[in-house]
């Protein structure tokens, strides 16, 4: 519900010059009553286990079965190395003889090993090419041993690689959609040594927020003590920190369930007021918190247009001289804009319906933020991607 607030807010940005029409009016009123009613989160959706983490895990391997579109054997020479190698443990001898295929590629393999893991389950495996090849389309990984950062290894990959990329070429153009020298292979590793455990033997249950926050931490303790006292009949939860909630485990409580009711519980969340800016999409996220002081606000856009019109000039009849081409340039600017609009956000439909009165594009708005910030009239973290 927050991810959907957060795009409902860009979307409302993004319309400028829409301001009252009804339209803008429509889509505030939608996105202030989203938020309202996304406030509440489950702690499960909030916070992880300390204890329940991810452990990457690397490997380095081999894909074969490529249409010519492998590594060159002479600008890779590890390619060639492993091949002999792998080959060399099959019992096939490969001296005196200099391989020239082109359809196997060297690969790094990467994959989570998710906590709580059990021997003989499978995990997704990802490949990217380390070579010079130029598609993994169609190709195979051969076994491949998967390690973790103390050296052991934990999963063994193997099966056939899938590509999502596209690519289409003819004589004269070429059209590539993604990228083909990466792939998946979903549930392509099989655990094979699970990492030492010991959930039931520890006294407590710590708890990290994804997004740290005193005020968040605070609520998610007070709510879980009210549910302790109820149940058990006295408070386990402590905020250490912005983002550290410790919980203890009651003498009569199963380590198990109670994590399960714990992460059940609804907490009110908060987060400091932020304005997410990209640049490269044009993408604005104003958080609901967001304040701007009153400010006057001006935008012109200065648009250069160039037009080369040639024209061929003819020589005179009977004369000796040669058709020659005679340059032509029209440059024409002009600045579009400057309406000069007063800006007073005390809350987030004031803030956008004044920024759609401007009556500007993305690109005007991020540099219109931008400008308010400078200006200390804009009351929140400017977060520049």
């Amino acid at each position: 519900m927050i991810g959907r607030f957060a795009k409902l807010a860009g979307v409302c940005l993004a319309l400028a010059g829409l301001a009252g029409t009804g339209l803008d009016r429509g889509l505030l009123g939608e996105v202030v009553g989203v938020h309202s009613a996304a406030a509440a989160s489950r702690i499960k959706d909030v916070a992880s286990l300390q204890a329940a983490r991810d452990n990457q895990l690397i490997g380095y391997g081999l894909v074969v079965g490529l249409q010519g579109t492998g590594d060159g054997l002479r600008n890779s020479p590890f390619t060639e190395q492993s091949l002999r190698a792998m080959l060399q443990n099959l019992g096939i001898s490969t001296e005196g003889g200099a391989s020239r295929a082109n359809n196997v590629a060297a690969v790094i393999v990467t994959a989570n090993l998710p906590p709580f893991a059990s021997i003989g389950s499978r995990i997704d495996v990802s490949v990217s090419s380390l070579g010079d090849a130029t598609s993994l389309r169609g190709g195979t990984l051969v076994m491949t041993s998967l390690s973790g950062a103390d050296g052991q290894i934990y999963a063994v990959a193997q099966g056939s690689v899938v590509v999502s990329a596209m690519a289409a070429e003819g004589q004269a153009a070429t059209l590539q959609q993604g990228v083909a020298t990466a792939g998946r292979l979903p549930g392509g590793a099989i655990i094979e040594r699970e990492i030492p455990a010991s959930f039931k033997q520890v006294g407590g249950l710590v708890y990290q927020l994804r997004n740290p926050d005193f005020s968040t931490a605070v609520g998610m303790a007070d709510v879980i003590n009210a549910y302790s006292k109820e149940r058990y009949g006295a408070a386990i939860a402590e905020a250490r920190d912005s983002t550290t909630v410790a919980v203890r485990k009651p003498d009569n409580a199963d380590l198990a369930r109670l994590t399960a009711e714990i992460e059940g519980l609804v907490v009110e969340t908060d987060a400091p007021a932020r304005v997410v800016i990209n640049e490269r999409t044009g993408t604005i996220v104003i958080g609901n918190d967001v304040r701007v002081s009153r400010v006057a606000v001006t935008h012109g856009t200065l648009t250069v247009q160039i037009n080369e019109t040639p024209t061929v000039v003819q020589p005179a009849p009977f004369s000796d001289g040669v058709t020659a081409v005679e340059p032509l340039t029209d440059i024409t600017a002009g600045v579009d804009g400057g309406k000069v609009a007063i800006i007073d956000g005390p809350d987030l439909r004031t803030l956008v319906a004044g920024l759609n009165s401007i009556g500007v594009k993305p690109d005007g708005i991020i540099a219109i933020l931008q400008g308010i910030k400078s200006a200390g009239a804009l009351h929140a973290e400017l977060v520049l991607q």
